[in-house]
């Protein structure tokens, strides 16, 4: 079974749910048992409508250098989506930290090998001076 990082640990995948791209999501009857994978360039507007229905969403990263995934899950986060956010594909460790403040919960790695490196990634700050979708408050209004 494939290994990842879902809510600070490493953990066995146990997901049996089937994973469909956005148009086949769509179109299913039954969307609540069914993952949905987004690639980039897709629009996130038709999935919007159906937020509530989602157990899981996988973002895919083709490339490290291809940030749409970032602001996948800024949205979807900021649309109310609370299931299990994954990132997906080629993203690299000194990229997680920032997927997590987008709001990604999970990280699905290429090479598995790497992932107590990316765990402790996680940690690699203490504190955060800008707002994001992980604390929506900035710095100097904690400090007040």
């Amino acid at each position: 079974m494939p290994k990842l990082i879902r809510d600070g640990a490493i953990v066995e995948d146990d997901d049996k749910l089937e994973v469909l791209d956005l148009e086949t999501w769509l179109e299913c009857s039954d969307r609540a048992s069914r993952a949905v994978v987004l690639e980039p360039g897709e629009t996130l507007e038709p999935l919007l409508a159906h937020i509530d229905e989602l157990p899981l969403v996988l973002v895919n990263f083709p490339t490290f250098t291809d940030g749409r995934g970032f602001s996948y899950g800024r949205e979807l986060r900021q649309r109310g989506y609370t299931g299990e956010l994954r990132a997906v594909g080629a993203f690299i460790r000194d990229q997680l930290t920032y997927l997590g403040r987008c709001g990604f919960n999970a990280f699905q790695m290429d090479d598995e090998s790497q992932l107590e490196d990316a765990l402790e990634s996680l940690r690699d700050f203490s504190e955060y001076y800008q707002a994001s979708i992980d604390q929506p408050l900035p710095l100097f209004r904690r400090r007040a």
